[in-house]
């Protein structure tokens, strides 16, 4: 069974290209178009997510704040996410770690950057 993954941006074209990169990748892609519709997705699902990508500057529910509502929901307490922005200084990395993100990707997203991320973040553990 493929590995589910949320992603959530408000732009439509990179939900498009986050969607497109995530399905030939083989993953199942679930796409939400802001912070609030991600959160919603999350708490709805059937089974939680093996993943969430967030946007940060979204309106509504910025990507530091789902993270954290993530965060505070049992199935998503360890669950892998990453922050995608074009935000890179020290301040915003640790508000970043505060807010329980697991990492980020620097847009102008790479696509193969990204699925090879995720390959080692969705790895079986070892043992």
């Amino acid at each position: 069974m493929s590995k589910r993954v949320l992603a959530v941006d408000d732009s439509t074209s990179m939900r498009l290209i986050l969607e497109a990169t995530l399905v030939e990748a083989g993953y199942d892609a679930t796409v939400a178009v802001d912070g609030r519709d991600a959160l919603a997705r999350a708490v709805a699902a059937s089974a939680p997510f093996d993943l969430v990508l967030t946007d940060h500057n979204m309106p509504g529910l910025t990507g530091l704040e789902l993270i954290a509502a993530l965060r505070e929901l049992a199935p998503y307490a360890t669950t892998p996410i990453l922050l995608l922005t074009t935000e890179e200084g020290d301040g915003f990395k640790a508000r970043a770690r505060e807010a329980g993100a697991s990492g980020w990707l620097l847009k102008p997203l790479d696509p193969q950057l990204l699925t090879d991320v995720l390959a080692q973040l969705l790895a079986p553990a070892p043992g």
